[in-house]
């Protein structure tokens, strides 16, 4: 498993005695709360990145100037996030097969 710098075939002292469902069942419960932190953080950053870009003077509503502002400041923030996702994976595939070269 390349996921996130994981290697299924790394074990510890606490995970010796599962046997091999049990810990892929672990390390997809890892993986899942893994995911769900990230777009929890990617949530709340967008949020306040774009808040404090578009948001001039808070209030009940937003006008249109505001609105267009936020959707647009999400909609880059969305494509950053993607293309430093690919380029990050991308680069840990690199990493994990030029690690198999050497062995």
């Amino acid at each position: 498993m390349s996921d996130f710098g994981f290697s299924s075939s790394s074990s510890s002292s606490s995970s010796s005695g599962m046997n091999g469902t049990q810990r892929a069942e672990l390390m997809d419960q890892v993986k899942s709360q893994l995911l769900v932190a990230t777009l929890q953080e990617l949530l709340s950053k967008m949020s306040e990145k774009c808040f404090k870009k578009c948001i001039y003077k808070p209030g009940a509503k937003l006008d249109n100037s505001e609105q267009k502002c936020i959707s647009s400041c999400m909609d880059r923030y969305m494509d950053a996030w993607n293309i430093v996702s690919k380029t990050y994976q991308n680069r840990l595939m690199k990493e994990h097969s030029n690690a198999g070269n050497f062995n």
